[in-house]
């Protein structure tokens, strides 16, 4: 069966606030749709939801794991990659169509299109809008950067990944990740 969102001209914001179009994104005032998904992004995406939610539930820190779901940063409207909400923000705000503040802790899968700049600018908007932690994937460089207010870590093939300020104590090893 097949669907078709209608968007009026003038979406605002608000508008995505209250009903974000899937795979959309509402950046400087337009709606610009998430592209550039591979089979490769998929399954690394998941891979990571999983290895955030079996490590989450094991250590007993709550909350919830989410995959391409809508967030406000100060000033857009984003889907990141995997995203983690705390125990208290799912509370919160668990039943909102969009969480008016970033995810504590968000992951990009960069894809073959992304523009490096976008990609950076994206992960600076997480933090200034309540993210404390954003992960940039990089699939084909086999490198994944972590990145909080204070630092950026980057982690290549053959070394571990370390949560900074989510999480605490989750790790993974990039060729597990990538793999």
């Amino acid at each position: 069966m097949l669907t078709a969102t209608l968007i009026k001209e003038d979406y605002s914001l608000e508008d995505f606030m209250v009903n974000p179009p899937p795979h959309m994104e509402w950046v400087d005032g337009e709606l610009v749709e998430k592209n550039g998904m591979t089979l490769k992004h998929g399954g690394i995406q998941y891979k990571l939801a999983r290895y955030w939610d079996d490590y989450k539930e094991s250590s007993g820190q709550g909350g919830k794991i989410y995959t391409d779901v809508p967030c406000r940063t100060k000033k857009q409207g984003r889907y990141p990659d995997v995203a983690y909400l705390t125990h208290e923000l799912v509370t919160e705000f668990g039943n909102l169509a969009t969480l008016p503040q970033s995810f504590p802790l968000s992951a990009e899968i960069v894809s073959p299109t992304d523009i490096a700049e976008d990609v950076f600018l994206k992960a600076q908007e997480y933090l200034e809008s309540g993210g404390e932690e954003v992960w940039l994937v990089f699939p084909e460089s086999k490198w994944v950067m972590v990145i909080t207010e204070n630092q950026g870590l980057m982690f290549t093939s053959g070394k571990v990944v370390i949560t900074q300020k989510v999480l605490i104590g989750f790790s993974v090893a990039v060729d597990d990740l990538l793999a």
